[in-house]
């Protein structure tokens, strides 16, 4: 990684977590600059030429117990999580939805279009859709809508608490 980028993202705290949680864990990735205008999927995928089969999003779902529980869902860009189904029963919750941008910036410091599966808390579980594992490289976020990460997805499987679970997400028409 070169000084350039430690220079840009030094006012980044979120990138930092996740570039510090990247080096304790010995994960190598690559880090892509990204217009912060450009970070949602369809235009990141758009003006970058990645494919969206080869980007991944990280959802932060949660349920409606008080207190309420979260998981970081990672999924193609191709496929729609299932929140009211899969996701839903594995928590063992009656209702389950997206976080708000609210409670995913509060949970994880970070904002929608950089969420990412590292540089999350300790805590959190992530559940990873087993068909974002059979991608031979995979563009994740970056912990901000400034940066992307990309890498083999078998990655993930460096983060401690990392689920693959087959049927997570649906396949779009």
């Amino acid at each position: 990684m070169s000084d350039t980028i430690h220079e840009r993202s030094g006012h980044d705290p979120a990138h930092q977590a996740v570039l510090a949680d990247l080096a304790r864990l010995g994960v190598a990735v690559e880090v892509m600059a990204c217009d912060p205008e450009l970070a949602d999927t369809a235009a990141f995928c758009a003006a970058y030429g990645i494919a969206p089969a080869d980007t991944a999003n990280t959802i932060v779902v949660a349920d409606k117990s008080e207190p309420a529980r979260f998981v970081a869902c990672v999924v193609l860009a191709t496929t729609r999580l299932d929140v009211n189904g899969s996701v839903r029963r594995r928590l063992g919750a009656k209702k389950a939805s997206f976080a708000s941008a609210e409670a995913t910036r509060e949970l994880t410091g970070m904002e929608i279009g950089g969420v990412g599966p590292f540089g999350l808390p300790a805590d959190l579980a992530v559940w990873v859709d087993a068909a974002v594992m059979t991608r031979p490289e995979v563009t994740f976020g970056g912990g901000s809508r400034r940066w992307k990460l990309r890498a083999a997805p078998s990655v993930l499987l460096a983060r401690p608490g990392v689920e693959v679970v087959e049927a997570l997400a649906q396949v779009t028409n």
